[in-house]
């Protein structure tokens, strides 16, 4: 999207943005003044520690939270309430467990309205894609945590969003299985080009997976401290020596650990 001037707009921006939960002696205050702009097909990571606002962040991006004040857009438009245009994954595992890989897939495209054969043939592609084929008939007591992971991005990518919106979704998962979801994030994401804001306190989870890192400081209120390139061709190696300096670099500037 451009303005008049043939200047290329954000897909999402995110105005003076802050937020406060409850009133008076009890008010919180979450989130103070973010400015965040997320250029289109861009994979962003928000990082940042335990209790910096950054899923509060995310929520309003969402439309489940309305910012105190500022504004988020997409696409420069105002949003104020949940939408098919930005599809949300969770940390926790949020599939109906009485139906299976492909009924959970495929509710997205059955609640508008789409025909059984059309909307069967999208799920089928993106339970494809994230790995699953064959595990169509599995419910989800009958899957692994990465597996319930996929099909909570199957499902999200099946509406199409032009965002997604990925919410520390592999912190429940062993380190081996996180290593390789996030490889499989990158492949998905190369894959089908999305906007992609994913949050996470893991600085090395962000390094491997962000264009950019945009890290919040300290406890509530968060603020942005500084935003991070991170000029690394993918994939990208853990032990490569550019990495592990960018790693070291934002432990170093940051509160957080790794």
């Amino acid at each position: 999207m451009e303005d008049k001037s043939g200047v290329k707009k954000p897909k999402i921006e995110c105005v003076n943005i802050s937020k406060f939960f409850g009133e008076g002696q009890e008010k919180i205050h979450v989130l103070d003044t973010i400015d965040l702009a997320v250029k289109e097909n861009e994979f962003i990571v928000v990082l940042g520690p335990g209790q910096s606002g950054k899923s509060t962040l995310l929520k309003i991006i969402a439309g489940l939270y309305k910012p105190s004040t500022g504004k988020a857009y997409l696409d420069g438009k105002e949003l104020t309430h949940p939408g098919p245009d930005r599809g949300i994954v969770f940390q926790r595992y949020t599939l109906f467990p009485w139906k299976t890989v492909m009924g959970n897939v495929e509710m997205g495209p059955k609640l508008r309205g789409v025909p059984r054969k059309e909307r069967r043939g999208l799920a089928s592609r993106y339970i494809d894609l994230v790995g699953l084929k064959g595990f169509e008939k599995a419910y989800p007591h009958q899957l692994s945590g990465g597996m319930k992971q996929r099909v909570g991005i199957a499902r999200a990518y099946v509406n199409n969003p032009k965002v997604m919106l990925l919410d520390e979704p592999f912190g429940q998962l062993d380190a081996q299985t996180r290593y390789f979801m996030e490889e499989e994030t990158v492949r998905i994401w190369e894959t089908e080009k999305r906007t992609v804001i994913f949050v996470t306190n893991n600085i090395e989870e962000a390094v491997y997976l962000g264009d950019r890192i945009a890290v919040l400081e300290g406890k509530m209120p968060g603020k942005l401290k500084k935003i991070y390139d991170v000029n690394l061709p993918r994939p990208r190696d853990y032990t490569d020596p550019a990495f592990l300096e960018l790693r070291h670099t934002i432990t170093e500037e940051t509160e957080l650990t790794l």
